[in-house]
Formats: C-alpha cells, structure tokens, sequence
C-alpha cells in the first residue's frame, strides 16, 4: 500500500505549515491554502473530492504536532455524518461552510461513557413546526470555540437518528469538560426540549453512525501513527545526545533493542492505519474489519511508545516542562476515544465469529 506522489506532497505542504504556524492558529491556513477541512468533502459541495488516504496523511501529521485544531470532530466525524445522512438540502446548505474551514462542527453522540447505538437514551418527540424537541445529555464530544454545526443523535419512535440542532439556540447548554489531554477540547451537551431537524431518513441514524465511527477510527489511528512516530523520533535524538558512563546511551545494546522494538510498533501501526483508509477508498465493505483492527493497532502502539519515551528520557521525561507527558496523555486520550482497544477487539471478532480475547 504506496501513497501517491501527490499525497506526499500534501504531507509535505502540511508540514511545513504546522512548522510556521502557531498549531491553534494554524486552522485558517491550512483551510484556505491547503482545503484541509474539505479534503473527503465531495467537489460539488465545495470541497477538494479526495478520500480517506488523504485524511490519514493530514491526520498523520496533525499527530506529530499534537494539534488541537477540529480536523477529526468537523472534517471527519461532521462532514462524514452529513454526507452519510444523503440528506440532500442539509448538505448543500451546510458542507460548502465546513469545507471553507468558515464553520466547524461536531457530532453529540456518545452517552453512558458510550459510542455505542445501544447507549443512546437521548429522546425526539414531534414538535411544532414538523420539527422535533431532543432532550438528552452527550459526553466526550469534540469541541472548538465557537461551533456552528451541531449534529445530534437521538432515539424517535422508529429508532436512532439523527439531527440538526442550533447551537446557541433555547435549551441546549454547553459544559467544557476537564480530561487528562489538555490538547483536545471535549465538552458535554445538555438538551433540554431543544429544537431539531431530521437529518435524512428517520431511523436510519444508526447505519450512518456505523460508517461515522469507521471514518473516525480510521483517522484517529493515523493520528496515532503520527504521534508515536514522533515520540520515537524525539526519544532517538536524545539517546544519541545523552551520554552517560561516557559514552551515549543510545549505544547501549538494551536501549537499542527498546528503540527496535518501537520502530516495530509504529510501521506496524501505520500499516493497520493505511489498510483502513485504503479500505475506506476502495473496499467499503471491508472497512468495519479494518477500523477495527486500525483502531486497537494503534491505540496500543502509541501508549507503548508514548510510555517507552518516558522511560528512555529517564528523570527529564517526567518533567512538566517535557512534551513527553503531552504525548503520553493524547496516547491515553486517544485510546479511549470511540472505544478501548478492547472493545473493537470485541467487536471484530464478533464479525468474524470468534471469542474475543
């Protein structure tokens, strides 16, 4: 599995952006200059038309950096949804704003510590208007100063859908939430008798949280990727530079074969990454499979490289001053984002009808 010479040059061009930038100014450029909030945004709702592998390259390198920037919660997790509703008028009408980077969403899903289907507990019942009023409380969403787009998931009559929900509209109150990683915001939303819209068909928001939480698992194990490669490459650097007993510690034969040993975990990770956005360009079907596999890969990868950089650090890993604590709490963070190794663990092998272990 290659990325294309236009893909490297995308991973390039972010690159060096993130370099010059600020990372939490960094979203209006990398928008206007590079398309990254309209990349799996298709053409004719104003965005680039690319695909998941364009995704994983972004996605790889806002890891490196640790950037807070809304790509995940808004490019991924929003656009995905809209786009999978195949509500017509919604896209139209909100997807040029997401691809521009002029407006930023996110998906309220989770409940009961939840991205489950059967966790959902948040209510719509008919309102005036043909509209519906949701009452529920959603944990863990992805948050950014400011949204503009909030998509709900809540239970009708007829199962889980989903809708579109004004912000700052009566009813509904925003609670930032205090997480390990500092990096990524995360708030609760309580709503109270808030006013939705259908966002297409009703009931048919669980197949289009389904495919959401593939594309989101997908980006988040190259995110993962890009964190731990960066991990590994600090800690590299600081085993060459670190002398002690007179001579480096990277010279060493056992920390040599700890460094072997993380280089492994993260080209393994990537593969699984890869295969999932591959998997999401040319294999649909295959793509629950991989996500799966993707997101308990490098959930895993990134803590143990993530906790390797500490220890090979030794005291100054431990520092607050150190960016390894910041990279060990997004390992954290990320790992428990959608569902623990474990769970998509469960979850794959009960697809392949096997005891998960």
């Amino acid at each position: 599995m290659r990325l294309t010479q236009e893909q490297e040059e995308l991973r390039s061009a972010v690159r060096s952006l993130l370099t010059s930038h600020h990372t939490e100014s960094a979203w209006a450029p990398l928008s206007e200059q590079i398309g990254a909030a309209g990349l799996a945004v298709p053409e004719g709702y104003g965005g680039a038309g690319g695909g998941a592998r364009d995704v994983h390259v972004l996605m790889e390198e806002l890891g490196r950096s640790l950037s807070p920037l809304p790509c995940l919660g808004s490019a991924v997790i929003t656009a995905g949804a809209l786009l999978a509703s195949g509500d017509k008028e919604a896209c139209g009408r909100l997807l040029p704003g997401l691809a521009e980077g002029a407006a930023v969403g996110t998906l309220a899903w989770a409940e009961q510590g939840s991205w489950e289907q059967a966790a959902i507990r948040a209510e719509a019942v008919a309102g005036p208007g043909g509209g519906h009023l949701i009452t529920g409380t959603k944990e863990f969403v992805l948050d950014w100063p400011g949204v503009d787009v909030l998509l709900v998931a809540a239970r009708t009559a007829r199962g889980v859908s989903l809708f579109e929900v004004a912000p700052d509209s009566a009813g509904v109150r925003r609670e930032p939430l205090v997480t390990m990683d500092g990096t990524r915001a995360q708030a609760r939303w309580v709503l109270d008798g808030a006013g939705g819209r259908l966002l297409g068909v009703d009931g048919d928001g669980g197949r289009c949280l389904e495919h959401v939480r593939d594309l989101a698992c997908a980006a988040l194990a190259a995110e993962q990727v890009g964190a731990a490669e960066r991990c590994l490459e600090l800690t590299v650097e600081y085993a060459r530079n670190r002398v002690q007993f007179g001579r480096p510690i990277g010279s060493f034969q056992a920390v040599k074969h700890r460094l072997a040993d993380a280089y492994v975990l993260v080209e393994s990770a990537r593969s699984a990454a890869l295969g999932a956005a591959f998997a999401a360009d040319e294999d649909p079907g295959a793509l629950p499979r991989a996500a799966a596999v993707a997101k308990s890969v490098c959930s895993e990868a990134f803590s143990a490289v993530a906790g390797e950089m500490i220890q090979l650090h030794g005291g100054i890993g431990i520092t607050w001053e150190h960016d390894a604590h910041r990279y060990f709490k997004r390992a954290h963070g990320t790992g428990e984002l959608f569902g623990p190794p474990a769970h998509h663990r469960a979850r794959l092998a009960a697809e392949l009808g096997m005891a998960a272990r």
